[in-house]
């Protein structure tokens, strides 16, 4: 399988992300980048560059007025008086209430960042839109005859709304790639496996039928983002009944895992897409920092297998899983379960 992979990422490393009221480094550090890199070198697989795909891939998916919000914001930031080293919000509009786009850069930033865990350095734009290239360049590769494509997105994109940064997310990979999909294909279907509910991807689509949305992830009952990846959430006007959420009980082991994926792969083949757009998080395993879902190293082999398995063009995005000793032998399992399957 054909890796695609950019150094571009490595200059965006958060330093602002909130838990539970204290500040401390990012999750999503650079270093990921470098371990999974390594990983599939050493399985053997073909490394290529991306090209720049230029700026009709993500304005295909982001609103115009957010995309010159992310271009912007570090540099315009850096003029505030007292300002930090990177954005971060400090106020948000209501859901639910009338307001007016905010002239004031502290404002939009509250306006277009949905939490305290996606700040924006100096480096943040040019790592995301070289991440969306990453995505874009496995989805032609697909387009292009590949059986499938491995697309090691850094920062990853399931969080992020079409005019919203979210949970380490700035442009939405998985998104990006289905729609340059659509160029060729009537249905694309998504299939997001990270241990948190796909909401940027659920809310993009969610007015759509071209675009079928799955995801499994930690039940939100206990698991962020909390607002949204219940299975009541199916959809609206068009895409009623076109988005489908398989909430997880906390510690779901590798059978209870493939259960639900049946279930969600019988929905992809009722669908009969011309392709598929996996979300790959491999922070579902047992001893990923968030510890939420317990899948073990070998299961990643089995899940992608079954994935494989439904015969579709694929494009593999890389998603969340985080520093630890097994996040290169996760990725190794996974890619293996699917080569040997597909």
């Amino acid at each position: 399988m054909k890796v695609i992979y950019s150094d571009q990422h490595v200059g965006h490393d958060p330093q602002q992300f909130i838990v539970r009221g204290r500040m401390k480094r990012s999750n999503e550090q650079p270093e990921r980048g470098t371990l999974l890199l390594n990983a599939a070198r050493a399985q053997g697989h073909e490394i290529l560059a991306p090209e720049d795909h230029g700026p009709g891939p993500r304005a295909a998916i982001h609103t115009p007025q957010y995309l010159r919000f992310l271009e912007t914001a570090w540099e315009r930031w850096q003029q505030l008086e007292g300002a930090s080293e990177e954005v971060m919000p400090n106020v948000h509009p209501f859901p639910g209430q009338p307001f007016t786009y905010p002239d004031s850069l502290v404002g939009q930033a509250g306006y277009h960042m949905g939490d305290m865990a996606c700040s924006i350095g100096r480096h943040t734009w040019h790592a995301a839109t070289w991440s969306a290239h990453v995505a874009t360049h496995a989805a032609q590769l697909v387009l292009d005859g590949e059986r499938a494509a491995y697309a090691l997105c850094r920062p990853p994109g399931h969080h992020a709304y079409a005019d919203r940064a979210n949970g380490f997310t700035y442009l939405n990979n998985a998104a990006i790639a289905a729609q340059h999909l659509r160029g060729q294909h009537d249905r694309v279907a998504i299939l997001d496996i990270d241990v948190h509910h796909g909401n940027g991807t659920q809310g993009i689509f969610w007015r759509r039928k071209d675009v079928l949305t799955v995801s499994l992830h930690g039940d939100p009952h206990f698991c962020t983002p909390f607002f949204t990846g219940h299975a009541h959430e199916i959809g609206e006007g068009e895409g009623l009944g076109y988005n489908l959420n398989l909430p997880l009980a906390r510690a779901t082991q590798d059978e209870g895992y493939l259960a639900a994926l049946a279930t969600a792969l019988s929905t992809i083949r009722a669908y009969a897409p011309g392709a598929l757009v996996v979300a790959l998080g491999l922070d579902a395993h047992e001893h990923d920092p968030y510890q939420m879902l317990a899948v073990s190293t070998p299961g990643f082999a089995r899940i992608l297998g079954e994935i494989a398995r439904l015969g579709l063009p694929t494009v593999l995005v890389q998603e969340g899983g985080y520093l630890s000793e097994d996040l290169g032998p996760n990725l190794a399992s996974a890619l293996g379960g699917f080569e040997k399957a597909a």
